[in-house]
């Protein structure tokens, strides 16, 4: 269980016009569920996942899983972010088994680990390639499989598909849904877009704009569906969908006295 007890962020400013971003967020990721948070730019989202990696001090708060505190990374929170971070020089394979590496498994064993990632994600064929001969989507899958590989006890994603088109973001979400009920990983996973939030959500908070507050929380579960068929139309034309993305809309362009008391 990842637990978030009043975590708020002050970033110092020289003019003396400190930016608050997040202020008082308290949330709890339950193993083997994808919490999306959904809102406006400079809502927050990357703070509070920068947060949870560890990449960046509270201000107030904390951050536990399984109740130990976050107070720097850790290999038990893989990360993926919107741009790919390969290595340009080594090959797919070798990109993959990175962390493993770094933790001083030994060569067979993390090829061996990487190359059942590599054929979770559908990438089985281009262990050696480089990653420059492969596309946007491709490369995120890359990105994947390597957060997974050191076998975290969360992901955490920021907007991962965001840079993609509309239709390799979809190939994207189905191989997430997919890859979600196979390990059955505990998800944070940011976004922009309350369609996606809902397709892939368990859970899906809604965050205020700056300060980063969360004003509302809905259960879903799409997902599952989705992993199961892995058709996208039916379950955006649900009535329910339907229902659920207006109302989240309504409250992230609602005005912020409106949006106060709404949560769920």
């Amino acid at each position: 269980m990842l637990r978030i007890r009043d975590a708020s962020v002050t970033f110092p400013a020289s003019d003396g016009q400190d930016v608050h971003a997040l202020d008082h967020v308290s949330l709890d990721i339950a193993p083997a569920s994808i919490v999306v948070a959904v809102g406006a730019s400079g809502c927050g989202k990357s703070t509070l996942l920068n947060a949870i990696a560890g990449f960046l001090p509270l201000s107030e708060g904390t951050i536990t899983l399984d109740g130990q505190e976050i107070v720097a990374p850790g290999g038990d929170r893989g990360v993926v972010f919107q741009k790919d971070t390969l290595l340009p020089w080594a090959n797919v394979l070798d990109n993959v088994a990175l962390g493993l590496k770094y933790r001083g498994v030994s060569r067979g064993e993390r090829h061996e680990r990487s190359r059942r990632l590599l054929e979770l994600v559908g990438l089985a064929d281009f262990a050696e390639k480089p990653p420059y001969e492969l596309s946007g989507g491709m490369r995120q899958r890359v990105g994947i499989a390597r957060a997974l590989a050191t076998d975290p006890k969360i992901l955490l994603m920021d907007e991962p598909f965001g840079a993609l088109d509309s239709l390799t973001r979809e190939t994207m979400q189905q191989l997430l849904a997919s890859v979600w009920a196979k390990t059955g990983k505990q998800i944070l996973f940011i976004t922009h877009s309350i369609e996606e939030a809902l397709t892939l959500g368990t859970t899906i908070v809604v965050m205020s704009p700056r300060p980063g507050r969360i004003v509302a929380r809905f259960d879903a579960d799409f997902v599952r569906d989705f992993a199961e068929s892995g058709d996208i139309g039916p379950i955006q034309s649900h009535p329910r969908f339907i229902e659920l993305r207006q109302e989240i809309r309504s409250l992230i362009h609602q005005p912020e006295g409106a949006r106060r008391g709404t949560l769920q």
